[in-house]
């Protein structure tokens, strides 16, 4: 009895309503169930396993725009990626190098050949945004820092959706290319 109005007569403006009604729910719901978002918290989930665990996965490319970016996890996973021939790109906060955990990690990416970029600009480059293989977008509150995964509360979201990884990633290759804005740190 519920379905009792499906029964239109072929041909009738009914019938071809609820024919387009079904294709375009079908067409909405195949879309959605391409994007993932996982949720994961510090200092609970460690969420910079996650990251390392992309970053061990990757292919092509990861950019990494990074406030602060500390943690021994990251840089072995980043050069790793280097090793394995993944285009591997950092843009960091210049005035974190002040931290000598930040300047230890950054130099050891740069010595094994990953180039940085920091901003020239006044204001902080305070993103916090991975891009890897046109596929997984990570972004969030979390720094690639060890107190980032162990003591605060943080959050990453990873987003694997073909769209916002292809943006994500033209963002931060604006940024890269963005030469008044930001400079090759040596």
């Amino acid at each position: 009895m519920g379905l009792r109005w499906f029964n239109a007569r072929p041909g009738s403006s009914r019938g071809l309503l609820v024919w387009l009604l079904v294709g375009v729910l079908s067409v909405t719901s195949q879309e959605a169930s391409a994007t993932s978002i996982e949720v994961w918290y510090g200092p609970e989930d460690e969420p910079l396993r996650k990251v390392a665990q992309i970053y061990e996965q990757a292919t092509r490319y990861i950019f990494v725009a990074v406030y602060g970016l500390t943690s021994p996890i990251v840089v072995k996973a980043l050069l790793d990626a280097g090793k394995r021939g993944v285009d591997v790109r950092v843009i960091t906060d210049r005035e974190r190098f002040n931290d000598p955990n930040q300047r230890r990690a950054v130099s050891a990416l740069r010595e094994a050949g990953i180039p940085i970029m920091v901003n020239r600009h006044d204001g902080l480059m305070h993103l916090k945004q991975v891009v890897a293989d046109d596929e997984i977008t990570a972004s969030g509150s979390m720094n690639h820092t060890t107190s980032g995964n162990r003591y605060n509360d943080e959050r990453l979201d990873v987003i694997r959706d073909h769209p916002i990884a292809v943006q994500s990633r033209e963002k931060f290759l604006s940024m890269w290319k963005d030469r008044e804005r930001f400079e090759e740190w040596k």
